[in-house]
C-alpha cells in the first residue's frame, strides 16, 4: 500500500484504529492554513478528525486529533457483512425472527413487559407493578418504599433493564451506602447480565495510572456504581460537575439517563419542626438530580417523622410534582410512590405465607442498686442544669449534651464513659480560659444536625459527635459543687462498671450459653447482635471473649468503615452452611 493512501483522510462514518483503540468518524474538517509537503506524504493538507469511541468502556467518548501525524492511525476497511458459507435450521432462523419481533414490539408496546423474562430471577407478582408503572411514564420517578425483603433490588433491575431494553436508558448511575457497592454490582451482572463498575479510590488510582493523570472516573464506562460518601467529597464531586453542561447551557437533553439512589432516606435533608436542613449527602444528590432523565429512589423507611425532610426528598426527586415545604399531594404521591409492607401481601396460590412470621420476644433486665443510682444521678444533674439556664441558646446546648448522655448511659457503661469525658474535659477547657470561644447556636444546631446524618464510617460519627458534645459544653456555665459532685460520681462508676458486664450484658450473655453454646457445646443456631455505638460493640466484645463466647472465629464484627473486602468475606463466612462454617456469633 502507498504511503500517500496509508495516510490520506477518512471519510465521516467509517470506523479507524487510533491509539490502539475503535472509533468511529463523526466529522472530518480540512486544515485552511496553506499546504507543505510532509516527509511521510506527498499530500501537505492537514486534516482534524472528530471521533467517537465504541469500546465498550468508553462508548461515546470523543477525541479529536491531527490524522496526518497521528502515530499509528488508520482505516479498518473490513466492515462489510461476512461471505455466506451455510444456512441455518429453519427452526433456528424462525426463533431468531421471533426474537428480534419481540424486542421491536417490546420498544412500543407499553402492555408488554421484557426484562423480567430476560434475567435470571423469580418473579414475584409484587415485583412486577414498579417496572409497569416505569414503562406507562413518560420520564420515571419513582420513590420504591417497599418493605425490607421485598426486594427493591430486583425492581430497580428490571426496571433498569426494561429502560436499556426500550433504548430508553444508556448512563446509569447507582448511588448506594460503601457497604452495598459490591452487592449492587453482582446482583445486576448475576441476575441482569447488566456489567457495572465501582467508582472509588482504586478505581481512580487505576485509571490515572493507565490513561493518564487527567481521566475522569465518570465517563469511563456507560453503568456506574459509587457510594454516597465517597460522591459528596470535594474532589469527586468536582470531577463530576465536569461533565455536566457549564452555566447557561440547557439541561436539554440531559446528560446521563437513570439515577437510582439507594437508602435514599439517608441523602434526606435533616428534618425539623419548620425546616429542613441540607446535609453534604443531600448537596450532592441536589446537584446530580437535575442531569438524570429517570430517578429511581429506594428505601424502607421513606418518612422520619417529619414533614419537611419528607417533601424535600420527594422534591430531589421530582419537582414538577412536589415542593419543599409543601405537604404532598395524596393523588401525586400515589403516582410517584410504590409501598408495600409484608402484612398486606397476600399468601401464596396454595395458602401459604410469603414470610415467615416475625416473633419478638422481650428479654426482661432488674437493674442492680448500683446501677438505678447512677440512672438517679443523671437524673439530678440534668435538673440541676436545666434549673439555672441563662438563655435560650445555653438551654438549647444543655438538652443536647444531656439526651446524649443518656442515650450512652443506657447503651452501655463503656459509651456512657466515653461521652462523660468528653463532656467534663470541655467543662474544664472552657473554665480554664477567661474569654472562651463558645459557638453560637447556628453553629452548634449545624454540628448537632451533623450527628444525625448517616455514617458509613463509625470513627466519623463517632468524631462529629465529640466534636457536637464539645461545642454544646463549651456554652454551660461553671458547674456548682452539687453538679461536680455528681460528676464526679458517675466518673467513677463508669470506670468500674466499664470492667465488667452490666445488667443488659449479664442478661444477654445467658441467652447466649443457653442458646448459642448450651452445655458448653456450640450449636448450630447463629445470632446477630446490634449496638448502635462503637464503643459499645468494642466493651461487649471484651465481655463476650472473657465469657468464653467469642474464641477462635466463633465471634465476628462488623463495623462502618471497615475494608471492603473483610467486609464481604465475613457476610460470607456468616451466610454458608452452619456445618462448613464455624461463625456463630455476629457482632454489628
Amino acid at each position: 500500500m502507498a504511503l500517500s493512501t496509508l495516510y490520506s483522510p477518512p471519510e465521516q462514518g467509517q470506523l479507524v484504529a487510533v491509539r490502539q483503540r475503535r472509533y468511529v468518524v463523526t466529522e472530518v474538517a480540512k486544515s485552511t492554513l496553506p499546504e507543505r509537503p510532509l516527509r511521510h506524504s506527498g499530500n501537505g493538507a492537514q486534516h482534524l478528525v472528530s471521533l467517537a469511541s465504541v469500546e465498550d468502556d468508553a462508548l461515546g467518548e470523543e477525541i479529536e486529533v491531527i490524522w496526518e501525524i497521528e502515530p499509528g492511525a488508520q482505516v479498518i476497511e473490513k466492515v462489510a457483512l461476512p461471505e455466506p458459507t451455510g444456512f441455518d435450521d429453519p427452526d433456528r432462523l424462525d426463533a431468531f425472527l421471533d426474537a428480534v419481533r419481540w424486542g421491536a414490539a417490546s420498544s412500543a408496546d407499553v402492555k408488554s413487559v421484557q426484562s423480567p423474562f430476560r434475567s435470571g430471577i423469580d418473579i414475584e407478582d409484587y415485583q412486577l407493578d414498579p417496572v409497569v408503572r416505569a414503562v406507562q411514564m413518560p420520564r420515571v420517578n419513582l420513590l420504591i418504599a417497599d418493605d425490607v425483603g421485598l426486594g427493591k433490588t430486583i425492581e430497580a433491575g428490571m426496571v433498569i433493564l426494561e429502560l436499556i431494553i426500550r433504548h430508553r436508558a444508556r448512563r446509569i448511575l447507582v448511588v448506594c451506602p460503601a457497604a452495598l457497592q459490591i452487592q449492587w454490582r453482582d446482583q445486576m451482572r448475576d441476575k441482569f447480565g447488566l456489567d457495572f463498575r465501582v467508582v472509588d479510590t482504586e478505581l481512580m488510582k487505576r485509571l490515572r495510572r493507565e490513561r493518564g493523570i487527567h481521566v475522569n472516573p465518570w465517563t469511563h464506562f456507560p453503568r456506574l456504581i459509587t457510594s454516597i460518601d465517597f460522591l459528596k467529597r470535594e474532589r469527586p464531586l468536582r470531577l463530576f460537575r465536569e461533565t455536566l453542561p457549564q452555566e447557561g447551557d440547557p439541561l436539554y437533553p440531559r446528560r446521563y439517563d437513570v439515577l437510582v439512589v439507594d437508602e435514599a432516606h439517608n441523602c434526606a435533608p435533616s428534618g425539623r419542626r419548620k425546616y429542613a436542613t441540607d446535609s453534604l449527602r443531600t448537596q450532592a444528590i441536589r446537584l446530580l438530580a437535575p442531569h438524570f432523565e429517570h430517578k429511581l429512589f429506594l428505601t424502607a423507611t421513606p418518612h422520619n417523622g417529619y414533614i419537611e425532610s419528607f417533601s424535600a426528598l420527594l422534591e430531589l426527586l421530582d419537582n414538577q410534582r412536589f415542593a419543599r415545604g409543601t405537604t404532598p399531594d395524596r393523588k401525586q404521591l400515589a403516582v410517584a410512590m410504590v409501598r408495600r409492607l409484608k402484612s398486606e401481601l397476600p399468601p401464596r396460590f396454595d395458602g401459604s405465607p410469603r414470610f415467615p412470621k416475625r416473633a419478638l420476644e422481650a428479654m426482661e433486665v432488674e437493674y442492680t442498686a448500683e446501677e438505678k443510682a447512677v440512672h438517679a444521678a443523671l437524673r439530678q444533674y440534668t435538673k440541676l442544669r436545666q434549673k439555672d439556664v441563662a438563655d435560650n441558646t445555653e438551654k438549647f446546648a444543655t438538652e443536647f449534651v444531656l439526651k446524649t448522655l443518656k442515650k450512652r448511659l443506657i447503651s452501655s457503661p463503656a459509651a456512657f464513659a466515653r461521652t462523660l469525658a468528653q463532656h467534663e474535659k470541655s467543662l474544664q477547657s472552657s473554665r480554664r480560659k477567661q474569654k472562651p470561644t463558645t459557638p453560637t447556636i447556628g453553629v452548634l444546631q449545624r454540628q448537632i444536625d451533623r450527628v444525625d446524618e448517616e455514617y458509613a464510617d463509625d470513627t466519623e460519627y463517632e468524631e462529629a459527635s465529640d466534636d457536637a458534645v464539645d461545642s454544646a459544653s463549651r456554652l454551660f456555665r461553671e458547674p456548682t459543687n452539687d453538679e461536680t459532685a455528681l460528676l464526679k460520681k458517675m466518673r467513677d462508676w463508669a470506670a468500674s462498671a466499664s470492667a465488667r458486664p452490666d445488667s443488659k450484658a449479664s442478661v444477654l450473655i445467658q441467652w447466649l450459653k443457653d442458646n448459642i453454646r448450651p452445655g458448653g457445646k456450640w450449636s448450630n443456631e447463629r445470632v446477630i447482635i446490634f449496638t448502635e455505638y462503637r464503643a459499645t460493640q468494642n466493651w461487649l466484645q471484651e465481655r463476650l471473649t472473657f465469657e468464653d463466647l467469642g474464641g477462635g472465629v466463633r465471634l465476628l464484627t462488623l463495623y462502618g468503615g471497615m475494608d471492603t473486602d473483610k467486609r464481604e468475606a465475613i457476610k460470607a463466612a456468616f451466610q454458608h452452611d452452619p456445618a462448613e462454617s464455624p461463625v456463630r456469633i455476629l457482632l454489628a
